[in-house]
């Protein structure tokens, strides 16, 4: 394997797909207008829009999808509208987005296991998913966002992933293959799994199922407890990991783990919450087993985030591991074959476009827009504009209901990286958001954070570490 030409790949591959300045703009709008429409419907006097998913995770591409939930009003406590109000509610905004123009492919999703609104921003061409009090997608997203601080490559690892799984169409649950999230927690069992290992077990980050913490109460104070135990055992992985592997050594041996996936699958399960395989018939929770391939959610035990997926897919997505492995490890490869492999034919087309070559034609196709080469100067980490943060003694304050950036402060190797993760128990502090449920949607400011993909934050093993 050429490891220089694949580097080279990713790193075009990655200029590509990540999002633009008008990227974000565009979102922001779209997050705007939908707000306006909520809040002139009658029956969703109070609510908010609030996005989440890649979004707020940063784990989105140029051309993903905006996830949105509308939030009901329930004073300071947790809303929790039962699935029939949510149809409802859903219908009252299909009918109210077509009354107000500007969106195309309306689509309701009534009796999924969380109702949906599919609807598309005309102008930006931007799909939108809306469902009602999806606070678990809110916190599962915010807590992918800060698992970057342990370790960068996460994040380019997942837009690689992705990109790949689309270029082999076998990122799409509607057609029995991985949806995006399922596929982020791949990555994320990949990181602990591998040798040595970059993340440490979900259960060290939050030792609890953040699904029952969100069933009731006060939205600030849970929502305050759960970013404090984050944070706090976070800070404890953030020392330099002996992991020094590149994204290109990582995303083949990500293929390798997975390359046999459908004969794994049908004995052992993937749970990223204790960072192993689990035998599923020592496993109660996740018996009578009944799907093809087991990812547990490790947020919302036991739900099973590749429940789409049957076995003539799981087939065929274990064979696109496979082939693409063997041909990115073999010596015949050239740089063609491996963008061939690892992106869409609209991708390449962009990466030729940017290549900087003044006769280079023109390009669209569907809904990407033409590449603008001397926007792609630099990659950069973008920061939430509607999170502001201050630090009092290590404990994070939030404004309208986000969750700011983990502390970048990194504890000295063999402190508290030796000491047990922090529980989940309520802090004692007054720093608690004053209005949750507010969102103020402006214009990304500029970016303040460039994002260079090296100095990767670490994480050592238990097993081998040892006070320096």
């Amino acid at each position: 394997m050429n490891g220089l030409m694949l580097d080279r790949v990713t790193k075009d591959i990655l200029r590509v797909v990540e999002p633009l300045q008008d990227d974000w703009t565009a979102r922001f709008q779209v997050i705007n207008e939908l707000r306006n429409i909520v809040q002139s419907i009658e029956s969703l006097r109070g609510a908010t829009i609030e996005p989440f998913g890649s979004f707020v995770s940063n784990l989105f591409s140029r051309w993903g999808d905006l996830d949105l939930s509308v939030q009901l009003h329930n004073g300071s406590y947790i809303s929790t509208a039962g699935k029939k109000r949510k149809q409802t509610l859903l219908r009252d905004i299909q009918k109210a987005s077509r009354k107000k123009g500007g969106w195309c492919k309306l689509q309701l999703i009534p009796h999924a296991r969380v109702p949906i609104l599919k609807i598309e921003h005309i102008q930006h061409n931007i799909s939108c998913d809306i469902s009602i009090d999806n606070l678990v997608g809110q916190i599962k997203s915010k807590i992918l966002l800060w698992l970057n601080e342990i370790d960068g490559r996460f994040h380019d690892m997942v837009l690689l992933v992705k990109e790949w799984a689309k270029a082999h169409d076998i990122n799409n649950s509607k057609q029995g293959t991985f949806n995006s999230y399922s596929l982020s927690l791949l990555v994320i069992f990949h990181f602990q799994t591998c040798s040595p290992a970059i993340f440490p077990p979900l259960r060290d980050i939050y030792p609890g199922n953040v699904v029952d913490n969100l069933k009731a109460g006060v939205r600030a104070e849970v929502e305050n407890e759960i970013a404090v135990t984050c944070a706090t055992n976070i800070a404890r992985f953030k020392s330099r990991t002996a992991n020094r592997s590149s994204l290109s050594e990582l995303f083949v041996s990500f293929l390798a783990k997975f390359s046999d996936i459908s004969s794994k699958a049908s004995e052992l399960g993937i749970c990223p919450f204790t960072g192993q395989w689990l035998e599923i018939e020592c496993n109660m929770r996740w018996l009578p087993k009944t799907y093809a391939i087991f990812v547990e959610d490790p947020f919302e035990q036991p739900e099973n985030t590749a429940r789409a997926i049957n076995a003539r897919q799981l087939t065929r997505i274990s064979e696109a591991f496979r082939m693409t492995h063997l041909r990115l490890t073999s010596v015949y490869q050239n740089q063609s074959s491996i963008l061939n492999d690892l992106a869409r034919p609209q991708i390449l087309q962009l990466i030729m476009n940017s290549s900087g070559s003044a006769s280079a034609p023109a390009f669209n196709v569907g809904n990407y827009p033409p590449i603008r080469p001397q926007v792609h100067q630099a990659r950069v980490m973008q920061p939430r504009p509607w999170i502001q943060h201050q630090f009092q003694n290590d404990i994070p304050r939030f404004n309208m209901g986000n969750f700011p950036p983990i502390n970048s402060q990194a504890p000295h190797a063999g402190t508290l990286q030796s000491q047990p993760p922090v529980q989940h128990k309520m802090p004692k502090t007054k720093h608690i958001v004053s209005s949750p449920n507010v969102l103020n949607v402006g214009e990304p400011s500029n970016p303040s954070k460039i994002y260079s993909g090296q100095g990767q934050q670490k994480w050592r093993p238990r097993s081998q570490r040892q006070v320096l």
